[in-house]
């Protein structure tokens, strides 16, 4: 709700330039990956699957801060304070699911009042189908983002983009096949990804261009909501054991939201905390 309210502010003032830091847009694997999405040269969307369970965090991690992992502070866990930008990213690339169902971890891993682990199973509007699965409390954990279309399938992981084409698509073969169990033939191509130069650099030099020579925005602000209310309605739909539609009730999960903050009865521990190294919060 608080997404749609600034929303309709900046929409109440178009004269002002409004937005995001989505700086997964400007990385070249992610860029890439839209295209042949939106290409069609996957075909029709399939199946979605990205595992994002190598965002360990310690005990130690989520005490450091009295906003860290509260319903208060933060408004949820893993997906808000980590996860966001691939939420982005995915719904950039493939587009708003329907529906969603989930499975919500609160302090599985670790004590604290918000989700540690989430495992939800998608549903698009073509019919096609997802998982996306998220931990904090996992190690080693893997990062690995898979789409399928009718017409081939790509993989990226560890840092390594692979696409893999049917000669003919799934469906035409489907029908067509004279052989019960023969595959259509593929080819492989791994394809070379520069890495991401300064990419917040780079979307704050668009934001300051927009402004002064009216530049096409790369991330509006506007589109901010989708990775927002995907966090939100995961979280949801755990909480509430059942799918919710998209879009969701924002009302509805901003009461929910105002129930859990106060009923909260979590307490932060006292640790003693290291000086961290934060570069190495940032997904590379």
């Amino acid at each position: 709700a608080d997404a749609e309210r600034l929303i309709a502010k900046a929409n109440a003032h178009p004269d002002q330039v409004f937005a995001g830091m989505f700086q997964l847009r400007v990385e070249p694997r992610y860029q890439k990956i839209r295209d042949i999405v939106q290409s069609g040269e996957l075909g029709d969307l399939m199946r979605v699957l990205w595992i994002m369970t190598d965002w360990f965090r310690s005990e130690i991690y989520f005490q450091s801060g009295g906003w860290r992992a509260t319903w208060k502070g933060e408004g949820g866990g893993v997906l808000l304070n980590q996860c966001l930008h691939q939420l982005d990213a995915m719904q950039w690339i493939t587009g708003m699911p329907s529906r969603v169902s989930s499975q919500v971890g609160i302090g599985k891993w670790h004590d604290i009042e918000v989700e540690d682990d989430v495992t939800c199973y998608i549903e698009f509007p073509n019919g096609a189908t997802g998982t996306f699965i998220t931990s904090s409390g996992e190690t080693p954990g893997s990062n690995r983002f898979e789409i399928a279309g009718t017409k081939g399938r790509f993989i990226l992981e560890n840092n390594t983009l692979t696409l893999t084409r049917n000669a003919v698509p799934s469906d035409e073969w489907s029908k067509t096949s004279k052989i019960g169990f023969q595959q259509p033939e593929t080819t492989v191509e791994e394809i070379p990804i520069p890495g991401a130069d300064a990419p917040h650099a780079k979307l704050m030099t668009n934001f300051v261009n927009a402004i002064l020579d009216g530049e096409a925005l790369i991330a509006p602000g506007t589109e901010g909501l989708g990775s927002v209310e995907l966090a939100n309605v995961m979280v949801y739909s755990g909480l509430l054991g059942q799918a919710v539609d998209l879009p969701m009730d924002s009302a509805a999960w901003e009461d929910k939201l105002k129930e859990l903050i106060t009923n909260s009865t979590h307490e932060k521990k006292t640790l003693e905390v290291s000086s961290d190294d934060f570069a190495a919060s940032f997904r590379k």
